[in-house]
């Protein structure tokens, strides 16, 4: 059972966050071990396993990323440690905002830094416009797989910049007082 089973919804790259919340305290009252106290060994190890599922399935659906990598997964179109190539254009935009954080970590400089933060802010607005519509109108079984590869490399690319944007983060709050 995949975790939109569990939760009763169809599979979609972006979930409800009031449907899930009223979902998940729904499921937790169902499967508390505390409730199955009197059963089985068995039926206290089911309801164990399903508990941790609710937990795990709720965890990935609050975070955006975690629940496009799950619908990928799914699809059998992003596998643990994959080698996934990226665009050689994004990866020179990527090492040119790299190559700023160094020098930031150097030299620390306000307006470099909220430089540095803006241009990468602005490339992943620009890599999600490419992708929002698909991500919004997801349906399963309607949305090619050429639209989910679209949203593969939208994750992958995502992933790079958030690296730089913690990094930012990172470097802000060192500078901090």
């Amino acid at each position: 059972m995949n975790y939109f089973e569990l939760f009763e919804i169809p599979i979609q790259l972006r979930v409800n966050s009031q449907h899930l919340r009223k979902k998940f305290l729904e499921l937790s009252r169902r499967y508390h071990p505390d409730f199955y106290i009197q059963g089985s060994d068995h039926e206290q190890a089911e309801v164990l396993e399903k508990s941790s599922q609710v937990n795990k399935a709720y965890k990935t659906f609050q975070d955006a990323d975690d629940t496009i990598k799950y619908v990928l997964q799914l699809k059998n179109l992003l596998e643990e440690e994959e080698k996934y190539t990226l665009d050689p254009e994004f990866l020179m935009e990527v090492l040119e905002l790299n190559e700023q954080v160094m020098e930031l970590e150097m030299e620390p400089g306000a307006g470099q830094m909220e430089r540095c933060e803006r241009q990468a802010k602005q490339l992943l607005d620009s890599i999600y416009t490419d992708v929002a519509q698909i991500i919004e109108n997801y349906k399963d079984g309607v949305t090619t797989e050429a639209e989910l590869l679209t949203v593969k490399d939208y994750y992958y690319r995502k992933k790079y910049l958030d690296r730089i944007l913690d990094k930012l983060g990172q470097l802000r709050n060192i500078a901090s007082p």
